[in-house]
């Protein structure tokens, strides 16, 4: 007894056993590129704030020893005479200033290079996975996040396979230097001098790859700088501005 429609199944079984897998192996790439294309760019985002904690961690241990030691402001202020007697003019004392900036800017330059060919000690404890062997090899610095973490899928949280992030300094430190100056009490001011600092690093992650900026304030020397309390205060430029005045002492007694 023959069932027609049984062959028929079967031929056509046959014919199309050559044609799924290749659909498949295509639909499965398609996929992956979907995926990847949706995904890398909250890869790189992720990647750019994790890079950017694990950079300034790095500058701020190269830095503890400088912060511990921050000036007074009063210490790098010199007086530079006028023509006229009864003035003054102050500034300030530059040759300190650069002097505490190359010094700094070359430690955080040789921390980072350190922390780049695998020296554990200057970065994160606990916080990241990083890879020592390829930190070594390839140079930069190498850590390992979760799929579902660098996601942000909370439902798998730290499950699946993770990602390599790799980033490492382009050129050189860069550093200037600012000054914050605020207006304190009458005739007084708040004074702090920093340097600014500026690592360029390069992300890398897998199928793509980006570049980012690092910043970070580290305080040279602060303090209150005082001036002469003036005779008359005005509080503002207007005409009908209040004004406060200072009464002076007498040197003698009045005449009788």
């Amino acid at each position: 007894m023959r069932f027609p429609h049984s062959r028929r199944r079967r031929r056509w079984n046959i014919r199309l056993t050559p044609l799924i897998i290749p659909v498949l192996i295509i639909s499965i790439g398609i996929f992956l590129v979907f995926v990847n294309t949706r995904l890398n760019p909250i890869f790189l985002e992720y990647a750019k704030v994790q890079t950017n904690k694990i950079a300034s961690l790095v500058i701020s241990r190269a830095t503890n020893s400088r912060v511990t030691n921050v000036m007074d402001v009063n210490d790098i202020i010199e007086e530079v005479p006028t023509e006229s007697s009864n003035m003054v003019t102050t500034r300030f004392n530059t040759e300190i200033i650069n002097r505490v900036r190359a010094d700094t800017t070359t430690l955080v330059q040789s921390h980072l290079e350190q922390a780049e060919q695998g020296n554990l000690e200057l970065l994160p404890e606990n916080d990241y996975e990083f890879d020592k062997d390829a930190m070594q090899e390839k140079g930069g610095i190498v850590f390992y996040v979760p799929l579902g973490q660098a996601a942000n899928i909370p439902l798998i949280g730290n499950l699946g396979p993770k990602i390599p992030i790799r980033f490492h300094l382009i050129g050189n430190v860069e550093s200037n230097i600012g000054t914050d100056i605020r207006e304190f009490g009458i005739n007084n001011a708040y004074v702090e001098v920093y340097i600014h600092m500026k690592v360029n690093v390069q992300i890398i992650i897998p199928m793509a790859t980006t570049s980012s900026v690092v910043e970070q304030r580290i305080p040279v020397a602060i303090g209150l700088v005082k001036g002469p309390v003036p005779h008359i205060y005005t509080n503002g430029d207007s005409s009908n501005a209040p004004s406060v005045e200072v009464p002076l002492p007498l040197d003698a007694d009045p005449p009788e």
